[in-house]
């Protein structure tokens, strides 16, 4: 090959390479025979604990896509969809199909051998930690517990960046905000050991901080420089941030990442259009939708806006089998904190 030749061709190649279409993920349409199965269910039923707003456009969106599928679906709090979801299978109805929601909701049901296995096709663009190895559930959006601060009150440089450096002095007296609920202890349990958890969780009890029952009211708070610092969602700080709010947040490693499940019913009436609606709420379709209501996604080829809000830290799952002893984990964490 001419030299003259040559150069051209490595130009082009470093051109395609830096301004060519990005390569995207295979896709891969639903099996057929479960198509054709599913027409003959003609429906399915999705519970579910998403916002109504988001509900609806997945419906619109999952229905224009299997316009011979009628779904139905109904949307409400964990508690009380899980309080249904019981009643209903003592009472010999099972009129679920998919169920997505708070972690909360697993361990009753699946205790009551209530959820299907299955491991869907679309789980090859999630990462493992994300996908039960025994096929109970995928995580279809998640939370993660990360430090917000108010960027009127702390500088960048000092913003705590470890969760050591929460018990520093200059943090003691009501300027930190901590959520009253006890799932970031619950998170670090299994990593720190119950000891090394324990006696930090003391130390920043020390400290004064500001617990809160919801993490929606956390960042208003922060928002309106009620307290600098506070750990809260990362989504929410994010949310807040966009819309102008003088919050920004850290990730303090390992950063607790709580999942969000998508579950199939183990007596669905309509196990066939199930699979095809838990597909397609975990696939690019839905995950685009998840994302565009400022929910972080779980799919390689649909990155949370910003990845950040699950990517570039340590992480650790707080799994939805870890629910399960979460009551103890919540009376130790009101002891610590003096809570109710």
């Amino acid at each position: 090959m001419k030299r003259s030749t040559l150069v051209a061709f490595f130009c082009s190649l470093v051109v395609s390479l830096q301004f060519g279409p990005r390569l995207s993920w295979p896709q891969s349409g639903p099996d057929p025979k479960l198509i054709e199965a599913a027409k003959k269910e003609r429906e399915v039923v999705w519970y579910t604990t998403t916002s109504l707003e988001t509900s609806n456009v997945i419906g619109d969106r999952f229905q224009k896509k299997y316009p011979f599928i009628k779904l139905i679906f109904y949307r409400t709090g964990v508690a009380p969809l899980t309080s249904r979801i019981l009643l209903e299978a003592r009472a010999g109805k099972y009129e679920w199909d998919v169920a997505s929601g708070g972690g909360e909701l697993f361990i009753p049901i699946m205790d009551r051998g209530l959820i299907a296995q299955y491991r869907s096709p679309e789980t090859k663009t999630i990462d493992e930690d994300l996908v039960d190895k025994q096929g109970y559930w995928t995580a279809y959006t998640v939370t993660t517990f990360v430090l917000g601060f108010n960027k009127k009150l702390v500088r960048q440089q000092d913003v705590p960046k470890t969760y050591e450096a929460l018990l520093e002095a200059k943090w003691k007296g009501q300027k930190i905000g901590v959520d009253a609920s006890a799932g970031i202890l619950h998170g670090l349990l299994p990593v720190w050991g119950k000891e090394r958890a324990v006696a930090y969780f003391r130390q920043l009890a020390a400290q004064e901080p500001v617990p809160k029952e919801s993490t929606s009211l956390m960042v208003q708070l922060l928002s309106a420089g009620e307290m600098p610092i506070a750990i809260g969602s990362a989504h929410l700080y994010e949310l807040f941030g966009r819309k102008g709010a003088p919050v920004d947040w850290v990730a303090l490693e390992p950063a607790v990442v709580r999942v969000v499940p998508a579950m199939l019913g183990a007596k669905a009436r309509h196990p066939n259009a199930a699979k095809l609606m838990y597909d397609f709420l975990i696939g690019r379709e839905g995950q685009e939708i998840i994302r565009s209501f400022n929910r972080p996604s779980v799919r390689r080829d649909v990155l949370p806006d910003p990845p950040r809000l699950l990517q570039g830290y340590k992480r650790v799952m707080m799994y939805p089998e870890l629910y399960k002893n979460l009551p103890e984990t919540q009376k130790l964490y009101n002891e610590i904190f003096a809570l109710r």
